[in-house]
């Protein structure tokens, strides 16, 4: 394990060093989108140069995603002059979405078009080589460098842009230094990490890392820490998990936001408040439960699958014979699915040696086998769809009068206080 993760995480904290620094800019700026932006205007890059012949790693390829992210930094220094006229956020949306969609537009024009954007999107971070990991820390360091000695007036027309007009900054000439050294880093991260994890690491580290400490340094600090840790996070659910590593780490950066985000907003609400949205909560699950017993209940899928008896106590011999035979089923069906995954994987990466046909072979039968096991999931949520009939009194009525009573408590308690 440690083998195959290591210079994916060694990338994934260099990345986190650079971006973290950026992130800090781009929040003072309020421009929020402009890494996606600038991001999708490489990708437009690379999908001419796809086009054109170039594999996505080449040389030509690089050239190609960081003219056209040049262009686009020009663009953006140019656009915050008009700000009052048109926000920076509205050109960032709209180059964005046109470079987005002539992407798509050429794409369609190359073989295995699908495989490009998806691979564009999700980036490969796990097939990092130190070689590429050395040459991103040489680059980040150089224009790190060059940030430090410049910092001053950077961070003046970033974060104090009326001090910097009044100091008779040229305002134009920095910004276009900075949106184009952010156009180098986007594009040579981008051709590891995908757009969405380069956005991630961009935004997220700075954000929390803003909620907790003050000043520039501090939160650089604080934000590369966090990108270091997430990193590693999203690294080890991808392989235990065996997922896509790309979205696992860009899950992991988002479960962080959004645990902290609950934690403000209950701290934020006090225990009465979130009192009252838990009963409330409550008694929604148990009024959708009694009324529509056959919907979705994802409360209660998930407490079924860590306490089986929740939905087999409802169940009658024959239909807990079914599920268990269902259940058994798909577990060997995946258990299957994985090993023959995983020799596909090899084959891939180059492990293995398979003929092209025993590769097409292979790909035909997983397909197969992923069909089976669909078929297994629709006796399962036949299954269920029985025990939701009988547990919509049983459970729901509960679960109604139990949020009731809680709201009529806090209500009473808050009017006595």
């Amino acid at each position: 394990m440690l083998d195959l993760l290591f210079w994916p995480f060694v990338a994934g904290v260099v990345l986190a060093g650079i971006h973290a620094w950026y992130g800090q800019h781009v929040l003072a700026r309020g421009v929020v989108f402009v890494d996606l932006s600038l991001a999708q205007m490489a990708v437009l890059g690379l999908t001419v140069a796809i086009l054109a012949g170039h594999p996505v790693q080449s040389e030509g390829g690089y050239w190609y995603a960081l003219a056209f992210a040049a262009s686009g930094a020009l663009l953006f220094a140019a656009a915050r002059a008009h700000e009052q006229a048109v926000p920076q956020e509205a050109v960032i949306g709209i180059v964005y979405a046109v470079s987005a969609a002539l992407g798509v537009l050429v794409l369609d024009r190359a073989p295995q078009g699908a495989e490009h954007i998806k691979q564009l999107l999700i980036g490969s971070i796990l097939s990092v080589t130190p070689r590429e990991v050395g040459a991103l820390a040489l680059l980040y360091a150089a224009v790190g460098a060059l940030h430090l000695i410049l910092r001053r007036p950077l961070v003046e027309v970033s974060f104090h842009p009326l001090a910097a007009r009044a100091m008779r900054r040229n305002v134009f000439l920095w910004d276009l230094f900075f949106y184009a050294s952010f156009a180098l880093v986007v594009t040579s991260s981008v051709r590891i990490a995908g757009v969405l994890l380069v956005f991630s690491y961009l935004i997220i580290p700075a954000a929390l890392a803003s909620l907790f400490v003050q000043g520039i340094l501090a939160r650089l600090a604080l934000g590369w820490a966090l990108g270091a840790l997430l990193t590693a996070a999203g690294l080890l659910a991808s392989w235990y998990g065996d997922l896509p590593t790309g979205p696992a780490v860009v899950v992991a950066f988002g479960a962080a936001a959004g645990a902290v985000a609950i934690v403000f907003l209950a701290w934020r609400l006090g225990w009465r408040g979130a009192g009252r949205i838990g009963c409330a909560l409550l008694a929604l699950a148990g009024l959708l439960l009694v009324l529509f017993p056959r919907m979705d209940q994802p409360w209660l899928d998930a407490l079924e699958a860590l306490v089986p008896p929740v939905q087999t106590a409802f169940l009658e011999a024959g239909e807990r014979y079914t599920r268990s035979e269902a259940l058994q089923s798909i577990e060997n069906a995946s258990a299957e699915l994985a090993r023959l995954r995983a020799r596909d994987e090899d084959a891939r990466w180059g492990t293995i040696t398979l003929p092209t046909e025993e590769r097409e072979r292979l790909r035909q039968y997983l397909a197969g086998r992923s069909e089976i096991s669909a078929g297994d999931q629709l006796v399962l949520r036949h299954v269920r769809s029985k025990a939701r009939e009988r547990q919509r009194y049983t459970l729901g009525i509960p679960l109604l009068v139990l949020g009731a009573l809680g709201l009529w408590a806090l209500k009473s308690s808050a009017t006595r206080v």
